[in-house]
């Protein structure tokens, strides 16, 4: 849920939050480690861009391969994780194990999750293959390769769908319009990624975005020649080259990236379908 303050300063008064009541900020000891921050210099050069700054953290270990099989466990809290959009939900095993997942929507305190390769119930923070999940189901951090841990379908408010299910294979509609098959022995937790009103939230100001760890990014245009194929040209004209390039001459903005060779093409039936601007 959104909370705003009194626009009390030109930050406050377009700026949202989260409401976080009922969320525990401090992760659990032994589920947590240091973080090492992959953007600085090397040789006096920036090695990441646009990155860099960052409030310090710890990294919760999160378990994306559920493997505590038809073992019950009990939700002790939810968590903020300042790692990723969605919350996480602390576990308590039966068997004396405590471990992280992703927290669906509607996961309380006290709830009962359960992860069994035969039928469970249908209920969110479940976690089953998807030969036992009935079509037309909400599902989340979804196995490419069964065993491998959930891959896809992890970031807040997001879910897919279960189109429909063959021998081998099911249809899985994702959150990008794409309809990609995955194997029935893949495994996929049931319901909605919590948090969905992340994508809602006003920044109000750049300072909120250094505190993530994002720094200022400069346009091409503005820039000199030497520093960008855009540069140049006084007087703010367009770009000047038949198509938009990266920093480093490559083609941008639109432009499909995915290798045509790439082995998992033949999973794809449809890619996603691209939303037009409005203008």
């Amino acid at each position: 849920m959104l909370k705003k303050y009194k626009p009390t300063t030109p930050g406050r008064r377009k700026a949202s939050v989260l409401n976080t009541k009922g969320l525990k900020g401090k992760p659990l000891k032994s589920l947590r480690k240091t973080k090492n921050y992959k953007a600085g210099r090397s040789k006096g050069r920036i090695s990441v861009r646009h990155q860099g700054g960052q409030h310090k953290r710890f990294i919760r270990l999160v378990d994306f391969k559920r493997q505590k099989m038809n073992i019950p466990g009990i939700v002790k809290s939810i968590e903020y994780d300042p790692n990723r959009t969605a919350n996480i939900a602390l576990i308590f095993y039966n068997d004396g194990e405590k471990s992280y997942i992703l927290a669906p929507k509607d996961l309380k305190v006290g709830d009962t999750v359960l992860v069994s390769k035969e039928s469970v119930k249908i209920k969110p923070g479940n976690r089953t293959t998807l030969e036992n999940i009935p079509t037309g189901a909400q599902i989340y951090n979804i196995e490419f390769i069964p065993n491998q841990g959930g891959k896809i379908v992890r970031s807040a408010g997001a879910s897919a769908t279960l189109m429909s299910k063959g021998e081998s294979y099911a249809q899985v509609k994702l959150p990008s319009s794409e309809i990609r098959r995955f194997p029935l022995k893949a495994m996929a937790s049931i319901g909605q990624v919590s948090n969905p009103d992340w994508r809602f939230i006003r920044w109000g100001k750049a300072g909120r975005k250094r505190h993530k760890g994002i720094r200022p990014s400069v346009r091409g245009k503005a820039m000199v020649p030497a520093a960008h194929p855009h540069g140049g040209r006084e007087g703010g004209g367009h770009i000047g080259r038949n198509y938009p390039r990266t920093p480093w001459g490559k083609p941008a903005f639109g432009v499909q990236t995915r290798n045509k060779k790439k082995q998992s093409k033949k999973f794809i039936i449809r890619r996603r379908i691209k939303k037009k601007k409005k203008k």
